[in-house]
């Protein structure tokens, strides 16, 4: 009876192993904490990984093998994107690994948008025509003057 159950249990436990993954021996992807800030406060940014929040705040994304920007959108701002440096510390055998950005926080200094000319809406008014000078038909064309005397003309 002994071998009967023995022989279960190993059976059992052998079953379980061909349902184990190795997947589960694997970390997972770490993550890291930014911090993104703007000057007005109360800008949508979003990361190019895709989390995003209302600034200031802070957002945690996995870390990417290279680098990616934060947009930062607001009303009568022009948008600006802040490049942000991914760096990993492998560590040892006395730290741990790490992973940290830079800049952190990812900071942007949002410019006033500049409101277009406001276009000055004359009314187009045509121009009226000069009335042209009409001489009277019965009027006598004007006497030719004299033309002046010629200087040079007595010391030839």
């Amino acid at each position: 009876m002994r071998r009967v159950i023995a022989i279960a249990l190993a059976g059992a436990s052998l079953g379980g192993c061909s349902s184990m993954s190795w997947d589960m021996f694997k970390s997972a992807p770490p993550t890291v904490q930014v911090r993104l800030e703007s000057n007005p406060p109360g800008a949508d940014a979003k990361t190019s990984l895709g989390p995003g929040c209302k600034t200031p705040c802070s957002v945690s994304v996995p870390a990417p093998e290279a680098p990616f920007t934060v947009d930062y959108v607001l009303n009568k701002y022009q948008p600006t994107s802040v490049p942000v440096n991914v760096i990993k510390n492998p560590g040892d055998f006395t730290t741990p690994a790490s992973v940290t950005t830079d800049p952190n926080p990812a900071f942007a200094e949002l410019q006033p948008a500049v409101p277009p000319k406001p276009v000055k809406n004359k009314p187009h008014r045509p121009k009226k025509p000069k009335p042209a000078a009409v001489a009277p038909a019965d009027a006598a064309a004007p006497a030719a003057s004299t033309p002046f005397p010629d200087p040079n003309a007595g010391k030839r």
